[in-house]
């Protein structure tokens, strides 16, 4: 099988475009966030004072990376981290003021962005990858 028949390098490299694409954009308009500081700030969004390991999970990403992206965040002032009052060994973390309001600002850019990072397919080949996609890691 040649290396453009695998599925794992055609991933791979749709990843390094739309990681190039997403700070390409964002950069221009002068933010300086990642694409999981990005998702991180979204589920924060959808689901303020979650315990930071949940945020783990909702965006598929190792424990030991989130809490380092919720590091960065925090010292940008992006989110706040409490005590539980649940648990005393876990942190709830929630955007703060500041980081709903560049959530707000940088959610259209990167909803923008979707179709440059897939712009050689069609409207409906797009819907279709997306698709597949959801099928195949949900």
């Amino acid at each position: 099988m040649m290396l453009y028949e695998m599925a794992g390098h055609l991933i791979r490299r749709l990843h390094q475009l739309s990681t190039q694409v997403f700070q390409h954009h964002l950069h221009e308009a002068g933010y300086d966030i990642t694409q999981v500081q990005f998702a991180t700030m979204q589920a924060l969004a959808s689901h303020p004072g979650i315990e930071q390991a949940q945020v783990a999970n909702l965006i598929a990403y190792d424990k030991a990376t989130i809490g380092g992206v919720i590091d960065r965040l925090e010292q940008k002032g992006y989110i706040l981290r409490v005590i539980s009052r649940r648990d005393r060994r876990a942190r709830e973390v929630s955007l703060s003021p500041e980081g709903h309001r560049i959530y707000e600002l940088v959610s259209p850019i990167v909803t923008s962005l979707q179709t440059e990072i897939l712009g050689k397919l069609s409207p409906d080949e797009q819907e279709q990858l997306i698709t597949l996609l959801k099928k195949a890691v949900i």
